[in-house]
């Protein structure tokens, strides 16, 4: 088994962003990725996979966003997915980060990503949503398609747990969302639930017409037993970027915790491709560890 290479890890910094200090993790050498957290979570759940990320050959900038990691929330003005766009943008400045980026984003962090690239589509060259929010669709127990909106706040709270607790790696994953969730509650609870809203609430039909205009690369990850994002939500996000790439894995909502070094492989390989590469397996299609 190869071992990760330690003198490229990413190491905790401290950098003003908007007036207040942020918490974020750097680390790698190449092309440069920012990775953006899920709901709840914040930078440092994904410390193992990020350590695999830059050992496998990219820049990795990681911030805890806006009411998460010990980052103080936005103002109510700016409590929107259009505030959090702005916030990363002026993050990417504050660190000094000069060339357009690949952003990944996970969850939230992909509805993040995706306004972020829409807003600022100068500081974007590539999207890559894990397990992402931003579709319009979802269904319910019994199979019925029904618009994101009317998806009650409880059945997201409802399928997080249950998502996780059947992981074969629970032993492993758990405490690390643990340990980022808990303290996230206790600090901050309105801003957990406000993200939270966000969530729930998401549009982005416009948005994602544009970036299909725009032809930005994207690519969308996705995992089989992801119930927290179901295969209709991910479907109809990917309907409507104009049938982007799409690799399905093994796992559920949280495979990239318990399986970081598939999730290091899969990053670099996507960000090691050309935009006219990107044409890939029909969703659903099964698992798929690397991109072509």
């Amino acid at each position: 088994m190869t071992e990760v290479d330690t003198t490229v890890l990413p190491r905790w910094r401290d950098v003003v962003v908007g007036g207040h200090r942020t918490r974020y993790l750097v680390g790698g050498h190449g092309p440069t990725v920012v990775f953006l957290h899920g709901w709840g979570l914040a930078h440092s759940t994904y410390r193992r996979s990020l350590d695999h990320l830059a050992a496998n050959g990219v820049r990795v900038y990681a911030p805890a966003m806006p009411g998460f990691g010990g980052t103080r929330e936005l103002s109510d003005a700016e409590f929107t997915l259009a505030g959090y766009a702005r916030w990363v943008s002026d993050f990417i400045r504050a660190v000094g980060i000069e060339e357009p980026v690949t952003m990944v984003g996970h969850s939230f962090g992909g509805g993040v990503a995706l306004r972020t690239a829409h807003d600022f589509p100068s500081l974007v060259a590539r999207l890559v949503l894990v397990n992402s929010i931003g579709g319009s669709a979802w269904a319910t127990g019994g199979g019925v398609v029904k618009a994101m909106r009317q998806r009650p706040i409880w059945d997201w709270g409802l399928h997080l747990p249950a998502d996780v607790l059947p992981n074969r790696q629970v032993s492993r994953v758990l405490p690390v969302i643990l340990r980022d969730a808990v303290p996230n509650l206790i600090r901050n609870p309105r801003a957990v639930w406000r993200a939270g809203t966000i969530v729930r609430g998401v549009d982005l039909t416009n948005e994602l017409e544009e970036l299909k205009a725009r032809r930005l690369p994207v690519v969308i990850i996705w995992s089989k037993r992801d119930n927290v994002i179901p295969a209709a939500a991910t479907q109809s996000l990917r309907s409507a970027l104009g049938d982007p790439h799409c690799i399905t894995v093994e796992g559920n909502h949280t495979w990239l915790l318990s399986d970081p070094r598939q999730f290091g492989e899969i990053i670099t390989n996507v960000v090691g491709f050309e935009a006219p590469d990107l044409s890939g397996p029909t969703f659903g299609s099964g698992p798929v560890g690397k991109v072509g």
